[in-house]
């Protein structure tokens, strides 16, 4: 409110000095058309002055009574029934950013050399790759037989019907769900290839 009584003020002083100009037909004096919107800026400041004091009024929190003994919180105390200003703390700002030599330092991770990585000798590393080789074999075995028993109850879309699906959608349903559940499994089976392929005999 602060704000835009002023900025508005200040609009509506330029119209009128805009009018009256217009009006004069441009043959006002030359003081007067220099002088004029310097008048009217500086009316601008003072009302903006003015309002200062009733837009900070305006930011004071109160809290009242409301229906049913709720309590209501409000920007002024009228309209409300036992209303008490709250002294709340004042609005502290702190200022953003930081020198650009400080961040550029700090972006900068410190260099390190490759000597100072540890080092795996090339026994170990192959112990980890059979290790890890074998516990894909195991996965892929297992993956592949779960996929061949979905495949054989989907039964290329026409899965055997149940005893509890006498109602067609159930069994649309569960056929939707059988391709769905093949769809995955053929999925992890070609991923599981790919890391075993991707490992170093």
């Amino acid at each position: 409110m602060g704000l835009l009584f002023p900025t508005f003020m200040s609009m509506f002083m330029n119209a009128i000095s805009n009018k009256v100009f217009s009006m004069a037909g441009g043959a006002l004096p030359h003081q007067m058309r220099v002088g004029f919107p310097i008048l009217v800026t500086m009316a601008a400041v003072a009302l903006a002055v003015w309002a200062a004091p009733a837009a900070a009024q305006s930011s004071d929190v109160y809290m009242c009574k409301g229906a049913n003994g709720v309590p209501e919180y409000r920007n002024g105390s009228s309209g409300g029934k036992d209303c008490k200003k709250l002294n709340l703390p004042d609005v502290v700002t702190v200022p953003g950013g930081r020198s650009s030599g400080a961040v550029t330092s700090a972006a900068k991770p410190a260099a390190t050399s490759p000597a100072a990585f540890p080092r795996v000798d090339s026994a170990t590393q192959r112990t980890r790759d059979g290790e890890r080789r074998a516990v894909l074999e195991q996965e892929l075995q297992s993956e592949e037989s779960k996929l061949a028993g979905l495949r054989a109850e989907y039964n290329n879309g026409e899965p055997e019907r149940q005893g509890n699906e006498r109602n067609y959608q159930k069994y649309l349903d569960r056929t939707a769900r059988l391709r769905d559940d093949v769809a995955r499994s053929e999925a992890n089976v070609a991923s599981l290839r790919r890391e075993l392929s991707n490992l170093k005999d």
